[in-house]
C-alpha cells in the first residue's frame, strides 16, 4: 500500500482518500512502475513474512531505506527488522516476537518464578528472544543493588542470583521435534518452560514436562500447535490479525506525521519513481525521525507509539490457557502488567494450584572448609574407607565421605578424605530431618569467601566458598560461616546455627617465680634502710648500756656485778627482735636502752607484717605482662611494629576491618601481617611470631581449651552467628531454617555445642587457690644454703683463728718458762737487788733482755 501527496491539514479520514495505490508487488519493480507517475511519501506494508516466500518486506524495506522513504509494516514480526543499520526506514505497528520477553518476564514476578528453562531456535529470533530475557533479568538485578549500594562501582552482577533463565536449550532452525531437549529440561531444578518455536515445530502432548508441578509458556504463533500439551501458558497479540486495524492506525499516524512536518518545515517532494533514479529524499529521514517521535492515542489497536528501533511500544496480548483442546483467555498483559484470573488457570498434568516452579533436587553439593572444632580432615583408611570409629565426651563420632585438595603436594590435587565435627554433625542431622542425599568437598582456594576485582577492573567475583556457591558449584555452604551484610545481598542464609563474636587470641604468660623471690616485696631501697637500722639500733642499744650507770648492776652486795651489754650482744638483740627469733641473753641492762629496745620491737612488728602481706603475692605469682583488654585497647588502637596482631585474609573479620572508618588504622596495620587461615595465625601465637590474632570467639576458645599455654582476652565485639548459607533462589532456604530452630528448640545444638565447643583437654585453674612449689620457695631455701655455706666458711676461720691464738698462747708461755728461768738464775747471784726491780710473777709485763 502506498501513500502518496499528502495534504497539509487533512484528517485521518482524508489521508486515507488521498492514499492512491493499493500495491500487491510481486517484486520491487512492480511497486517502482508504480512510483513512476507519482510521488510516494510513505509505504504501508502489509505481510507476514513465511518461510521460502518471496514476498516478503524485506525488498520494500531495503528499496525504500535506499531512498529514505519511511514504512510502516503492519503484521511483520520478524526481530531482524528492529536493525536499524539494515533496515533503516522501517517502522511497524505490531512489536517483534522477540519483545514477548516483557511479557514472560512480568508472568515470572507475578507467579514467583525465578528459575526457567529457555528453549529457542539457534537463528536471529531465537538470540533476539534470549538476549531481551536476560536483559530484562540483569536490568532487575541491578536495580535491585542500587537500592542497597551508594557506589555502583563496587557492584558485579553475577547471573546465578535471583531470576533467572537456569538453562538456554537451543535447537538448529528446521527442527520439527524437541522431546529431545524436554527430556533434558526435565533433569533440571526449574519446572517452568518458555518455548520459542514456528508453528510447524511438533510439541509432546503429555508427559516431557507437561506433568504436575510443571509450567510452559509459548510464543504468540506457537498457540497454533496442533499436538501442544494440555495446561500450557501462550500469548496472543491483540488485534495481531486484524490488518484493517492496523492500516487505519498507520494511517492516522502518518497523517498526524505529515500535519507535524507542513507546519514546521518545508518538504521536498520525493524521488519519482526507483529505476535508474539515485536521488534520495531529502526529507525522508526528517519524516521518519516525526514518525518515530509520534503518539496516536486512539488508535483502533490501542496506544500506537515507537521506540529508538521503531518498534511499536505498548502492546496488549491475551493470556491463553490451552484446555480440552480449545483456548481459553485466563489473563491480559496490558503493555505494563500482567492481569491473570488464576482460578480459571488448568495447570499441566490437570492442577488448579500454580505449580512452584522447580523441583527440589534431593542430592545436594555441599562445600566446607577445614575448620576446627566445626569441620576436621583426616585422610581415609587405606581401603579408602571412613570406617575408624572414636569418641569425644564418650559420644561416637560420624564421619563422611569428602573430597579436597591435597595441600601437601604442588597442585593441590583433589584426594578423597574423612570429615567430621560439628558442622558434619549438623549435615546429618539435617539430611535426616529433610530427607536429602549430599556430596561434600572442600573449597578449592581454602577461602570463606569475598569480592576480588577482576582484572584490575572495577568488576568483582566472589572466591571461597561464596563463589563456589554463587556460581553453582555447590547447592548449600555448610561451614562456620559469618552471617554478614555483604554476604546476604548474594545468598541467603539460615537461622543462626551458632551464636558467637569476636575476641582476641594471645599467648599465656607462664607464671615464673624467681630466686629473688622472697625479696620482691620491699625494693632495694627499703632492703638498705632496714639492714642499716639494725646495725645502727645494735650500737646505739651497746653505747647506751655502756655509758648507763646502770649498766653494771648487782641485786645485792654479795652478788658478783654483772658485765654491761656488749657489741655482739646487742647485734644478736637486734636481729633477734627484727626476726623473731626470741631473746635468751644479752638484754640491755639500762632502762634508755631498754626503751629503744622496744621501739625498735614495734618496728620490727610493722615491718615484719608489711613483708608477710606482701609475700605471698611475689611468692605464688610474679607479675606477667598485662594482657590485651580489648579490642579498645591502647597497643590496638595505636599499633607499632613491637606488638604485632592479625587476622585471615578476605574473611569475614578482614571485611569487618574494611568496612569500619574507626578501625582504618587498626586495618591498616593488620593488613599486611594477616594470613592465609586461622590455623596458621594461631601456629604464630604459640611460635611467638604474631603477638595476637583477632578471629571468630567459638574457634579461639576452642583453641584455648585444647592448647594450655593459649587464653582468650577482653569482652566479644561484633557479635554475630554462623549460619548455612544457600543461592537467594533455594528451595531449602524455608526448610533449613525450620530445621535449625527445632534443633535449638529440642536441645541438639546444645549437645553439639558440648560436644565440640566445649570439651576441655586444658584444666581450668584460673579460679583454683594458689599453691607454693618449690620453685616459688627456691629463692628461701637457697638462702638457707647460703647460711650453711656461710657458717662452714666462718668456723673455718674459726678454727684458723684459734689454732694461730693457741700458738701465739704456747709461744706466750714458753716466753714466761724461759723469763722465770732466768729470774731463778738472776736471784742466785743478786736476789735482792733483781727482786726489787721486776715483778715477772705478772705475765702482763714485759720484759725486754
Amino acid at each position: 500500500m502506498c501513500a502518496h501527496t499528502p495534504c497539509a491539514r487533512c484528517t485521518a479520514e482524508q489521508t486515507w482518500a488521498h492514499t492512491q495505490h493499493v500495491c500487491t508487488c510481486a517484486s520491487m519493480h512492480s511497486c517502482c512502475d508504480t512510483w513512476t507517475h507519482t510521488s510516494v511519501y510513505a509505504i504501508l506494508v502489509s505481510h507476514p513474512p513465511a518461510p521460502n516466500d518471496h514476498l516478503t518486506p524485506t525488498p520494500v524495506s531495503y528499496t525504500a531505506g535506499f531512498y529514505r522513504i519511511p514504512v510502516i509494516g503492519l503484521t511483520t514480526r520478524m526481530s531482524i527488522y528492529s536493525d536499524k543499520s539494515i533496515h533503516l526506514s522501517f517502522l511497524r505497528t505490531v512489536p517483534p516476537y522477540s519483545h514477548q520477553a516483557n511479557v514472560w518476564f512480568e508472568m515470572m514476578r507475578v507467579f514467583n518464578w525465578n528459575h526457567v528453562i529457555l528453549i529457542v531456535s539457534d537463528d536471529h529470533e531465537g538470540r533476539a528472544a534470549q538476549k531481551k530475557l536476560e536483559t530484562l533479568l540483569e536490568e532487575k538485578e541491578s536495580k535491585s543493588k542500587k537500592r542497597n549500594y551508594e557506589n555502583l562501582d563496587q557492584l558485579s552482577y553475577d547471573n546465578k542470583r535471583g531470576p533467572k533463565a537456569e538453562k538456554v536449550l537451543q535447537f538448529d532452525p528446521g527442527t520439527k521435534n524437541v522431546t529431545a531437549l524436554l527430556l533434558e529440561a526435565k533433569e533440571l531444578e526449574a519446572r517452568v518452560i518458555i518455548l520459542s518455536a514456528s508453528p510447524v515445530l511438533a510439541v509432546p502432548r503429555a508427559g516431557h514436562g507437561s506433568d504436575a508441578g510443571a509450567a510452559r509458556a509459548l510464543r504468540s504463533a506457537d498457540l497454533t500447535i496442533p499436538c501442544a500439551a494440555a495446561g500450557v501458558i501462550g500469548l496472543q497479540l491483540i488485534n495481531g490479525k486484524n490488518e484493517s486495524a492496523h492500516i487505519s492506525d498507520a494511517v492516522a499516524v502518518v497523517a498526524q506525521a505529515v500535519h507535524d512536518l507542513f507546519e514546521k518545515e518545508n518538504i521536498t517532494d520525493p524521488p519519482r519513481g526507483c529505476v535508474g533514479n539515485t536521488n534520495i529524499w531529502k526529507t525522508g529521514p526528517l519524516f521518519k525521525r516525526v514518525l518515530m517521535s509520534s503518539k496516536y492515542s486512539e488508535g483502533v489497536t490501542g496506544r500506537v507509539e515507537f521506540n529508538e528501533d521503531g518498534d511499536r511500544k505498548f502492546a496488549n496480548y491475551s493470556i491463553m490457557n490451552l484446555q480440552n483442546r480449545k483456548l481459553v483467555q485466563v489473563g491480559i498483559y496490558n503493555g505494563s502488567n500482567v492481569l491473570t484470573n488464576d482460578r480459571k488457570i488448568i495447570w499441566p498434568g490437570g492442577e488448579t494450584e500454580k505449580p512452584q516452579g522447580y523441583q527440589m533436587s534431593t542430592k545436594l553439593k555441599i562445600v566446607t572448609i577445614h575448620q576446627e572444632p566445626f569441620v576436621y580432615v583426616k585422610p581415609t583408611q587405606a581401603d579408602g574407607t571412613c570406617r575408624e570409629e572414636f569418641t569425644i565426651n564418650g559420644d561416637p563420632v560420624k564421619k563422611v565421605f569428602c573430597t579436597g585438595p591435597n595441600e601437601t603436594i604442588p597442585g593441590r590435587p583433589t584426594v578423597a578424605l574423612c570429615c567430621y565435627g560439628f558442622c558434619i554433625d549438623l549435615l546429618i542431622r539435617l539430611a535426616g530431618v529433610m530427607n536429602f542425599t549430599y556430596e561434600v568437598h572442600l573449597v578449592a582456594d581454602g577461602k570463606f569467601g569475598t569480592q576480588e576485582r577482576v582484572n584490575n577492573s572495577n568488576k568483582k567475583e566472589w572466591n571461597g566458598m561464596m563463589g563456589e556457591l554463587l556460581s553453582g558449584q555447590a547447592d548449600m555452604i555448610v561451614a562456620p560461616l559469618t552471617i554478614n551484610n555483604e554476604r546476604a545481598q548474594y545468598i541467603e542464609f539460615s537461622k543462626p546455627f551458632k551464636y558467637q563474636g569476636l575476641t582476641i587470641l594471645v599467648k599465656k604468660e607462664i607464671p615464673r617465680s624467681t630466686l629473688d623471690s622472697f625479696m620482691q616485696p620491699f625494693q632495694s631501697t627499703l632492703w638498705l634502710l632496714v639492714g642499716l637500722s639494725v646495725h645502727v639500733v645494735a650500737v646505739m642499744l651497746y653505747l647506751l648500756d655502756r655509758f648507763s650507770p646502770f649498766g653494771r648492776f648487782k641485786v645485792n652486795s654479795e652478788e658478783e656485778e654483772e658485765d654491761a651489754l656488749t657489741l655482739s650482744s646487742a647485734m644478736w638483740f637486734s636481729w633477734g627482735v627484727l626476726l623473731n627469733s626470741g631473746i635468751g641473753e644479752g638484754a640491755p641492762r639500762s632502762f634508755s636502752a631498754r626503751i629503744l629496745g622496744m621501739v625498735w620491737a614495734g618496728f620490727a612488728m610493722i615491718i615484719v607484717a608489711s613483708y608477710t602481706a606482701n609475700l605471698a603475692a611475689f611468692l605464688v605469682l610474679d607479675r606477667p605482662e598485662e594482657r590485651i583488654t580489648g579490642i579498645n585497647d591502647p597497643r590496638l588502637r595505636n599499633p607499632s611494629d613491637k606488638f604485632i596482631y592479625a587476622t585471615v585474609k578476605q574473611s569475614s573479620v578482614d571485611i569487618y576491618f574494611r568496612r569500619q572508618v574507626e578501625l582504618s588504622t587498626m586495618y591498616r596495620h593488620m593488613e599486611k601481617h594477616n594470613y592465609e587461615s586461622a590455623a596458621e595465625a594461631i601456629q604464630a601465637v604459640r611460635d611467638n611470631k604474631l603477638h595476637a590474632f583477632i578471629w571468630d570467639s567459638a574457634v579461639l576458645e576452642f583453641e584455648a581449651s585444647q592448647k594450655c599455654d593459649l587464653v582468650t582476652t577482653g569482652e566479644l565485639f561484633f557479635r554475630s552467628g554462623f549460619g548455612i548459607g544457600m543461592r537467594k533462589d533455594s528451595p531449602w532456604k524455608q526448610n533449613v531454617s525450620l530445621a535449625i530452630l527445632k534443633s535449638h528448640e529440642n536441645g541438639f545444638m546444645e549437645d553439639l555445642d558440648k560436644t565440640w565447643v566445649r570439651y576441655q583437654e586444658c584444666d581450668s585453674r584460673s579460679n583454683a587457690p594458689a599453691t607454693l612449689t618449690f620453685e616459688n620457695m627456691a629463692g628461701v631455701f637457697m638462702l638457707v644454703a647460703g647460711g650453711i655455706v656461710a657458717g662452714i666458711f666462718l668456723i673455718f676461720i674459726e678454727i684458723a683463728y684459734k689454732r694461730h691464738k693457741d700458738a701465739r698462747r704456747k709461744q706466750m708461755q714458753l716466753a714466761f718458762a724461759a723469763v722465770n728461768v732466768w729470774r731463778k738464775n738472776l736471784q742466785q747471784y743478786h736476789p735482792t737487788d733483781i727482786t726489787g726491780q721486776l715483778n715477772l710473777s705478772d705475765p702482763s709485763v714485759s720484759t725486754v733482755v
